[in-house]
């Protein structure tokens, strides 16, 4: 019996019932999309927030107050903050060799009111290198003048959504801005930028560090964004970040510094396991597609004694006997697998009309994986019937006992 009997064979088997390779083919075809479209939410997802961090800057580092490390024993009686982080830190942390640009940045929220119209939004205070630091684009005129960290001056960058609800169709460029009881003339207006790790920069206003600090009557910093020269100088600048806030603290080690890296690498670990963790739910309902498989095709083996016995008779062997059923299942699994690509393919499609700002996209090798999956699952549950009907005597096959 040559190869392309066994399978114009296992063919003609299957097409004499449609109604249990129907139902073989949903089986499996519902498992692979299962597979299929929670593999893609999952490295979707994955790829989105490590694209989120990555956007951020390159090489960056954040370093914050406090440490977020905690200690044993009583704690302090009277209570104990963090050390602010000041405009001088900022400057000692820039004499680093590691260091090629550094943002202070200060955050608060205020009225910003404009012609008569007033809302609510956020303010940042930093300097003119946080458009390096933070890779921000400007759509019209300039981002804030290169001055002294510690030199204020009334000027401000507005997002598009500040732009669009207090200037409406009106020039906003060299206009005045009140924010609180200050004043500040627009200079720059932001490209589109949407939301980033939670910041929506089309809704903020972005004035200089000094200035902000006088308008929240605050010398401190909410934190230091910094960018290294390389991704080599971004570790060792860590170490000489400490150092450097250890000698202006007294000694103490009172700084979190975040690496980008890490952040990066943490999210990118927990989202792949969790990817591969649902991934492997939904393919349990491949392993049930298997059983499905083994218990039609053990049907199957009943319904064709005969026919065994009489192949058996005209000396076919063992082996291609085996190779029939496993045939009948391979074709079974592949038909289904192929019918759940195109069905997971369909959804995942639909799923992009319904969210279209969410990336989502099945990689190719979690398509492999489902297809090899599948095809597996068909063979592996396929060689008990095949292996029945391998060792059936001839004789009484024939009689069918």
């Amino acid at each position: 019996m040559r190869g392309i009997d066994v399978l114009h064979q296992a063919s003609r088997a299957i097409a004499s019932q449609p109604l249990r390779a129907l139902l073989i083919l949903l089986a499996m075809s519902i498992g692979v999309a299962s597979v299929s479209v929670l593999t893609a939410l999952g490295e979707s997802a994955r790829r989105y927030i490590v694209h989120e961090f990555e956007s951020l800057g390159t090489h960056l580092l954040i370093v914050l107050p406090g440490r977020t490390e905690t200690t044993g024993g009583q704690p302090p009686l009277f209570g104990e903050t963090p050390r602010d982080l000041t405009l001088d830190d900022a400057a000692a942390l820039l004499k680093s060799r590691y260091i090629e640009a550094l943002a202070p940045i200060n955050v608060g929220s205020a009225p910003v009111s404009t012609g008569g119209l007033e809302r609510e939004t956020n303010i940042i205070g930093s300097t003119a290198a946080l458009q390096q630091v933070r890779h921000l684009s400007v759509a019209q005129g300039r981002f804030l003048p290169r001055l002294e960290a510690d030199q204020s001056a009334p000027v401000c960058v507005i997002g598009q959504t500040i732009r669009e609800q207090l200037f409406g169709n009106r020039p906003a460029l060299g206009k005045w801005l009140r924010i609180n009881d200050r004043r500040f003339r627009v200079i720059g207006i932001l490209s589109s930028e949407g939301q980033s790790i939670g910041v929506d920069f089309d809704e903020l206003v972005i004035i200089p560090v000094a200035s902000a600090q006088a308008l929240f009557d605050t010398a401190s910093l909410f934190r230091i964004l910094l960018q290294a020269k390389s991704k080599r100088a971004m570790y060792a600048a860590v170490d000489d970040i400490r150092s450097i806030i250890r000698s202006r603290h007294e000694g103490e080690d009172d700084v979190t510094i975040i690496t980008q890296d890490s952040v990066v690498s943490t999210f990118d670990k927990i989202l792949s396991a969790l990817t591969l963790t649902v991934a492997s739910i939904a393919g349990i309902s491949l392993a049930v597609a298997g059983i499905l498989v083994m218990n039609v095709m053990l049907v199957s083996v009943a319904q064709r004694t005969s026919e065994i016995g009489l192949l058996k008779a005209l000396g076919a062997t063992r082996a291609q006997l085996c190779w029939l059923f496993l045939a009948e299942a391979a074709l079974l699994s592949l038909a289904g697998a192929l019918a759940g690509m195109l069905l997971g393919q369909a959804a995942i499609a639909i799923l992009q009309l319904l969210y279209p700002h969410f990336p989502l996209a099945l990689p190719a090798w979690a398509l492999l994986a489902a297809l090899a999956v599948s095809l597996g699952t068909g063979l592996l549950f396929g060689v008990i019937p095949a292996l029945m009907a391998a060792r059936k005597d001839p004789i009484q096959a024939l009689a069918r006992h």
